[in-house]
C-alpha cells in the first residue's frame, strides 16, 4: 500500500473530521479540530492519503511559552488520527516525521505533546520539565513532552506553556 503524506486542502475537511471522530471514538478532537481551523489557528495540518482516502491526520497548533519577561512561540502536537484499519503499520510515525521536518525548514522553535511516554520519545521527546518548562494543566511529567527544534533558544528558559484557548472550551 502507497500511503502519500501532503498538506491538507480545503475539500479535505470532512475526511479529517470522520478520521479524527473514528480514531478517537468520539467526536471531542473532531470537533477540536474544526474549531482550530475555523478560528486560524493552525500552524501545520498533514493527512496521509491511501488509495485516495484520507486515513491519517496531524495537527500543529500555536503553543506560547511564557517564561520571565517574554513570550517564546511554539507549537503543540495533537491531534494525531489514523482510521482504526490503518493502525500500528507506520502512517501516525510517517506523519510525525514528515510535520517535524515541515517544522524544522520553518524555523520553529520547539514542539510540545501532551502524550504517550513510550510513542513520542522516538521522535526526540523528552519530558519538558527537563527544560524547566510546565504545562497549564494537571498532566504527570512524563506526558507533557517538548521537542526543542532550535536547542539555543531553549537555554537558560523555564515557564509555563499555555495551548490555545480552544483546548479549553471545546467539548
Amino acid at each position: 500500500m502507497r500511503v502519500i503524506i501532503r498538506q491538507e486542502r480545503p475539500q479535505d475537511i470532512a475526511a479529517i473530521h470522520e478520521v479524527n471522530e473514528r480514531a478517537f471514538d468520539e467526536a471531542l478532537e473532531a470537533k477540536l479540530v474544526d474549531v482550530l481551523r475555523t478560528n486560524d489557528a493552525v500552524s501545520l495540518s498533514l493527512v496521509a492519503v491511501a488509495d485516495e482516502q484520507i486515513v491519517g491526520h496531524i495537527l500543529f497548533t500555536p503553543v506560547l511559552l511564557e517564561t520571565e519577561g517574554r513570550l517564546l512561540e511554539g507549537v503543540g502536537l495533537g491531534p494525531m488520527a489514523v482510521l482504526p484499519d490503518f493502525q500500528r503499520i507506520g502512517i501516525g510515525t510517517r506523519l510525525a516525521n514528515e510535520g517535524l521536518q515541515k517544522l524544522r525548514e520553518l524555523g520553529v522553535l520547539f514542539v510540545v505533546v501532551v502524550g504517550h511516554p513510550e510513542y513520542y520519545p522516538r521522535f526526540g521527546f523528552v519530558p519538558a520539565s527537563r527544560y524547566g518548562i510546565r504545562c497549564e494543566w494537571e498532566v504527570p511529567d512524563e506526558v507533557f513532552m517538548i521537542l526543542p527544534l532550535n536547542a539555543p533558544a531553549l537555554e537558560r528558559v523555564s515557564g509555563l506553556a499555555k495551548y490555545r484557548e480552544e483546548f479549553r472550551t471545546v467539548s
